[in-house]
């Protein structure tokens, strides 16, 4: 498939503000930014996540199966194996909630109606800390993993924090053997990680690694974990690694027009460029909008540990594209360059990536009048989201009985124990009896016509993770006072 074979498409629409409802159903009149403080760090988002991570309690083992996605009824999460890339999000995000308690305690408010009344019964920070613990004691073993490049997905988000947080052996001792399982994919003829080893759809299939050498955008967000492991054991070949790999995406993956490419196939013996298509956009040459996310976020990183300006520059240029091309309510479609009809679906997961490089780029620029604008387009962009998919209602802890019934993919359900007959701290929905497990609706894992599967239009375990993560950097960089100072 081609564009080429496509309709012309016209320009989006000029952006413009968007309102939000409050609980009767009527407009209220907020700044974006006091919207998203409120979204960010209201009690409700602390009970979606007790409400999942409760559900493990209860059990004599620690869990074996993480949330990834919403099914059919797209409030209830569907569970994978310990051993699929996405299994570090879930436990990365009680570890965000950790830190806030620990680091902030003053400035995560829980909610405004819960300081006035009273009546919240939030978790003492020994339980939350328990339940992190709980839901990473399965997860050290992924670290051994040599067969994905997904290491920095599956380990990084939860036991990075736990070393900084509570100086945690085991997960430094995970951190650094994941790090070296990912350096050992690296092939100096390519200069870069492999990524798949294999890759099936419809339309091609990709069986044999020794032939096929593919790389995809993704794989930029996995560097942090070999540039942490660097500096941590002084180990600059993980270094060297992780900046070569940079510059080979940086080469190969970025088009003209600063739009970028899924993956590319390199042979393994020459570095020679085979091939360059998409697995999950909506064409070869369109522009998907994850992979642009994945890509302003991952060379902020690899800039913010190497200060080689030019990914800097790679960066800007992918999140100009990205900002250029948002539809008029501000929130993306799975893909840029894709046709939009009226059930054209969107990928809240990549609004929430791109919203965090924004701030690394603020961060990086600070002072600028640059640094400003991506300052107000990351505010922008989690209020555009937060307004059009935030899942409601409000949510309030309370004490229940609770259940360990959970979805597994690809179907059926593991019931591991009906009820554990104790009395148990979880969440109360105040004005409607569906409960969203996830916190942000609207995200798309994979709406490519030739994928085995299409999932979109769902809550999705990493949408959820990296607002989190920009509430959380937030809170880093002093942009946070209270809950609610306004950012200009």
């Amino acid at each position: 498939m081609s564009l080429d074979d496509q309709p012309t498409m016209e320009p989006y629409p000029k952006r413009v503000k968007t309102e939000s409802r409050d609980t009767n159903g009527t407009y209220k009149t907020q700044s974006p930014t006091k919207r998203v403080m409120e979204a960010l760090y209201s009690e409700s988002v602390a009970a979606r996540l007790w409400h999942v991570a409760a559900k493990a309690l209860g059990s004599t083992n620690p869990p074996i199966l993480f949330p990834e996605y919403t099914g059919k009824d797209s409030a209830t999460y569907v569970y994978r194996s310990l051993d699929f890339w996405t299994s570090g999000f879930f436990p990365g995000s009680l570890y965000l909630l950790l830190e806030r308690l620990m680091k902030y305690p003053q400035d995560t408010p829980v909610s405004q109606s819960a300081k006035k009344d009273g009546n919240s019964s939030m978790p003492h920070p020994l339980q939350l800390e328990h339940l992190c613990k709980w839901w990473t004691a399965n997860l050290h073993q992924n670290a051994l993993k040599r067969d994905t490049h997904d290491l920095g997905f599956m380990i990084a988000p939860w036991a990075m924090k736990a070393w900084e947080l509570q100086r945690d052996a085991p997960a430094f001792n995970s951190l650094v053997m994941a790090a070296h399982s990912l350096a050992s994919r690296f092939n100096s003829t390519t200069q870069c990680l492999q990524s798949w080893d294999v890759c099936v759809t419809n339309r091609y299939s990709f069986t044999d690694p020794s032939k096929d050498f593919l790389v995809i955008i993704d794989n930029m967000l996995n560097l942090d974990l070999l540039f942490w492991a660097a500096r941590e054991t002084s180990n600059t070949s993980l270094y060297d690694i992780a900046r070569a790999h940079a510059k080979t995406t940086q080469k190969h993956h970025i088009r003209k027009d600063n739009t970028t490419f899924h993956v590319v196939n390199f042979d393994a013996e020459t570095g020679n460029v085979k091939a360059k298509f998409t697995n999950q956009g909506y064409s070869d040459d369109s522009c998907w909008a994850r992979g642009q996310a994945w890509g302003i976020l991952g060379f902020m990183q690899t800039f913010r540990w190497t200060g080689d300006k030019s990914f800097l520059d790679t960066a800007k240029a992918l999140a100009d594209y990205f900002l250029a091309h948002l539809p008029a309510d501000g929130v993306p479609y799975w893909d840029f360059t894709a046709p939009i009809t009226e059930t054209s679906p969107r990928d809240t997961s990549a609004a929430m990536v791109a919203a965090c490089g924004l701030l690394l780029l603020h961060k990086a620029l600070k002072g600028t009048p640059d640094g400003d604008r991506y300052l107000r387009e990351a505010i922008n962009l989690v209020d555009a989201t937060v307004t059009k998919f935030l899942n409601p209602p409000t949510l309030r802890f309370q004490t229940t009985q609770s259940t360990s019934k959970v979805l597994v993919y690809p179907e059926g359900c593991l019931d591991e124990n009906d009820s554990d007959g104790f009395d148990n701290l979880t969440v109360g929905d105040l004005l409607t009896s569906k409960l969203c497990d996830t916190i942000l609706d609207g995200a798309t894992i994979n709406n490519y016509e030739f994928a085995p599967r299409r999932w979109a239009n769902h809550g999705l375990v990493y949408a959820d993770y990296y607002f989190l993560l920009f509430g959380n950097m937030l809170l880093d960089l002093g942009l946070v006072n209270g809950g609610f100072q306004r950012i200009d």
